[in-house]
């Protein structure tokens, strides 16, 4: 029998049982009786019978499948999050499809429809700001979206995230606390909310406290790589920078290595903080001071979020956000 024409007509007639008994076998339904369980279940193994989760989509309305919208997916920050969504998911029994939409704005809106076309259930969206146009598409397909560490401003759409204004004061703090009059902060583009919003005013507030003035080339929007590293670092120097809050991991450890590459001494002459707590913290060496972002499970309450929208359960909160610590390591003193 050719694998692709298998359906579960071809399971009932094998097995001599009805339809209707071995959708129950697929879905679990405990009215079988066990001999006549096992006699179905046999037969899908030899058959290699796969349910469509299409068809049995059509029947109970739903495909239980959630579209998942990754801005990157060799960032590690996104894919720790990632984890947390599969593994809930997975739990609830819901499948997964990912898609990257490679920090394109007219990407994350084709890869939208895309996931939407296909019927999901629910969308998990990752990208770095929410746009007019995103904004339109998510209210026009009624289909619940979760953000997960992406904020809505207007807390239209429900979000899982730490309290980054407040996490970014309080590393900045730590290092005006060491002695440090010159901080720099490095971000991408502060059109994104999380940095131009959020981040940035917790890196003012810190200053400001501090009674230390705001300097412009202090402030650096840069891309997430280890590659650019070297030329941020060169940009602090000229700046007399002495210390550094940093948006990204792996762009901290670009940072790192180009300072101690130039005999820089880390943590004594030049500090660095960093903000996703992803492995790379743990894998650099001296290992990188970090913002404790819990990344596994802001991507499971993400997850667990979606599951309330889409059976319509009561959810108290749309907006969660969850405890950060800093993890002192060995970039500060």
């Amino acid at each position: 029998m050719d694998k692709q024409t298998i359906t579960i007509y071809d399971v009932a007639r094998e097995a001599g049982v009805s339809m209707a008994t071995v959708s129950r076998v697929v879905n679990g339904n405990p009215n079988v009786k066990p001999t006549t369980r096992k006699k179905v279940l046999e037969v899908i193994d030899r058959l290699d019978y796969r349910p469509n989760a299409v068809a049995r989509g059509l029947a109970s309305k739903k495909t239980t499948t959630v579209g998942v919208i990754i801005p990157d997916v060799t960032n590690l920050y996104f894919s720790s999050l990632a984890r947390g969504i599969d593994d809930i998911a997975t739990m609830y029994k819901y499948n997964i499809i990912l898609a990257n939409s490679d920090k394109n704005e007219e990407k994350e809106v084709q890869v939208l429809n895309t996931l939407l076309a296909k019927q999901v259930d629910g969308v998990i969206f990752m990208g770095n700001k929410i746009t007019d146009e995103l904004r339109a598409e998510f209210s026009r397909s009624r289909t619940p979206v979760v953000l997960a560490g992406t904020v809505d401003p207007d807390e239209q759409v429900g979000s899982v995230n730490i309290d980054y204004e407040q996490a970014t004061e309080d590393a900045t703090m730590m290092l005006v606390d060491n002695g440090h009059k010159k901080v720099a902060f490095i971000s991408e583009s502060h059109e994104e909310p999380i940095n131009g919003i959020y981040r940035l005013n917790g890196y003012k507030k810190a200053l400001e406290k501090a009674s230390l003035p705001y300097e412009e080339d202090l402030v650096l929007q840069s891309e997430y790589t280890y590659k650019v590293g070297e030329a941020v670092y060169e940009q602090l120097n000229k700046a007399g920078a002495t210390a550094a809050v940093v948006a990204d991991d792996e762009l901290a450890l670009g940072v790192l290595n180009a300072a101690l590459d130039r005999g820089v001494s880390v943590p004594e002459d030049f500090e660095i903080i960093t903000s996703n707590n992803s492995k790379l913290t743990a894998m650099s060496r001296p290992r990188l001071t970090t913002v404790e972002q819990p990344l596994y499970d802001i991507g499971a309450v993400a997850m667990r979020l979606l599951t309330k929208l889409m059976n319509k359960e009561e959810t108290e909160e749309k907006t969660i956000t969850l405890p950060y610590t800093i993890g002192s390591k060995g970039t500060t003193k």
